[in-house]
């Protein structure tokens, strides 16, 4: 048993490949739209411009799986949140619940890292 353990220490395990992804040109991404994406492992994401400054700030990806249940998350450009109709989840702008079962539980969208480069809009998500 300590021999495992040691093992672990000395030779910790590496973390998931993770590489930056083309999602779109910001001029075909209006504000207000929201894009759902997929990652190469079967991921969902949903992609949403909130701003039209052309700054990665306009820009949020966020898991569209509840973590209450699994059930797919959407914009609603009208009430500014993240809707989850299974049991009335909502989510504000960055993705932290305010409403419903995920607030009781303090339970947040994951949000996957974005970059823009030469006005297209790329994100970073595990790999394998």
């Amino acid at each position: 048993m300590f021999g495992s353990l040691a093992a672990r220490y000395l030779f910790p395990a590496h973390g998931t490949p993770k590489q930056w992804l083309f999602v779109a040109r910001l001029a075909d991404f209006a504000t207000g739209q929201t894009m759902d994406w997929e990652t190469p492992t079967g991921q969902k994401v949903s992609i949403t411009r909130q701003g039209d400054a052309g700054v990665i700030d306009d820009f949020i990806a966020l898991s569209s799986v509840c973590p209450h249940l699994g059930c797919q998350v959407h914009w609603e450009q009208p009430k500014q949140r993240f809707f989850c109709p299974c049991h009335n989840g909502a989510f504000n702008p960055q993705g932290v619940a305010t409403d419903g079962p995920p607030a009781d539980s303090h339970q947040s969208l994951a949000r996957f890292p974005l970059q823009i480069e030469n006005d297209l809009l790329f994100i970073e998500v595990p790999v394998v």
